[in-house]
């Protein structure tokens, strides 16, 4: 199968995030095994989704790891002009959940490995496909506990989000909590008598914003991105069950998108102090309250700082089109903990364009695909043979 044809087949199986990814992970593990690649099935806990990792070539010599996500984001709700799911070729553009986050660079690192099957090779390529990395980066972390008990150590990992082709150098990181205040019930007459689980939010909340505007005023700052500092985000609330009754429960949810000059567990720590501060100033004021703050990870993974100068990063920017730059993504990757965990170099590259993705009527332009199969090709020839 060409690039496209593969491309088709990988979307028409429906890995939204909340579903098995196991028929796609199957269906690639077999295209690979007939032509006698090495895989490695890695399922999780509970046996629904599972990752997968394979090698051509000698494993135990620095290669190249071909990286991709196989989970796409929910088609509920969004108008689509097309069936998200069967893959529909108009002219140049291919239209579907996925198509360019991040199927696409699958299909052609994928048809790129089953190339290589018969020949000689002096450094491995390596493939690696994931899964809940649109929940937060959560599906690659047992693989890579996994890679790092083989001892596989990249020369190169390229991570194949969507960047128009570019090289992307650097992300920024993420954390993302749940706060849980709880205060007390009690009739509105009487409310300054009980614990408001709402005022709780909210002085939290007014100390958030205080970092925000830290990270703005004194943090790190990177002009490559389109905002250069960290950023701060408040995203969902509720509590309260009506007006006249003092909310006992609060409940939202933040983020922190740093960069990774940063440092997160800081700040965290701070933050988590004044949270405390906050109970206790409330239960000084009523002493028999049970006010409290209470915090859950929702996700987390760190930022991606890659240096230009490496070899094999100026190998690959030489087989880029001419118009290929250096960047930085706003969005956050697995790269970051490919970096943390092997410690090598990771750069983000692959066809579509970030604009096009969770969107209606995702597509990738057939040039992409194109686009990236060429720069692939000559770059893993040119450092492999």
């Amino acid at each position: 199968m060409n690039n496209v044809e593969l491309l088709q087949q990988l979307i028409r199986f429906p890995t939204v995030s909340s579903e098995s990814n196991l028929d796609l992970i199957h269906y690639i593990a077999q295209l690979l095994e007939e032509k006698g690649i090495q895989v490695q099935v890695i399922q999780d806990p509970v046996q629904a989704k599972a990752a997968l990792f394979a090698t051509v070539g000698d494993p135990t010599i620095p290669g190249i790891l071909l990286s991709g996500h196989s989970d796409v984001v929910p088609v509920e709700g969004q108008a689509w002009s097309v069936d998200p799911f069967s893959a529909t070729l108009v002219e140049d553009k291919l239209f579907g959940r996925g198509a360019c986050d991040m199927k696409g660079f699958i299909a052609v690192a994928l048809n790129l490995m089953l190339s290589l099957a018969d020949k000689p090779l002096a450094r491995p390529v390596h493939l690696a496909v994931s899964f809940d990395e649109e929940l937060g980066c959560l599906g690659v972390k047992d693989m890579l506990l996994h890679l790092q008990h083989l001892k596989v150590e990249p020369l190169l990992c390229i991570v194949g989000e969507p960047t128009e082709m570019n090289i992307a150098l650097g992300h920024k990181g993420k954390a993302a909590y749940r706060v849980h205040c709880c205060g007390e019930e009690a009739h509105s007459s009487r409310a300054p008598l009980s614990v408001n689980a709402i005022y709780l939010a909210c002085d939290f909340i007014a100390k958030l914003r205080e970092l925000q505007q830290q990270f703005k005023v004194r943090g790190a700052r990177d002009d490559e991105y389109d905002i250069p500092y960290s950023t701060v985000h408040v995203g969902k609330i509720e509590g309260g069950k009506a007006i006249n009754i003092v909310p006992q429960s609060c409940q939202f949810d933040f983020e922190i998108r740093h960069l990774a000059q940063d440092d997160l567990d800081k700040e965290l720590t701070t933050l988590f102090s004044q949270a405390q501060h906050i109970v206790e100033a409330a239960r000084a004021e009523l002493p028999a309250s049970r006010a409290e703050i209470q915090f859950t990870c929702m996700s987390r993974y760190p930022g991606l700082n890659t240096d230009a100068s490496h070899h094999a990063i100026q190998l690959l920017k030489k087989w880029s089109a001419d118009d290929a730059k250096f960047i930085r993504v706003a969005f956050g990757t697995e790269g970051g903990l490919f970096s943390q965990a092997l410690n090598a170099p990771v750069v983000v590259c692959g066809p579509g364009s970030i604009e096009h993705a969770h969107k209606p009527d995702e597509f990738v332009a057939l040039s992409q695909l194109h686009d990236c199969e060429q720069v692939l090709t000559q770059f893993i020839y040119d450092i492999c043979q």
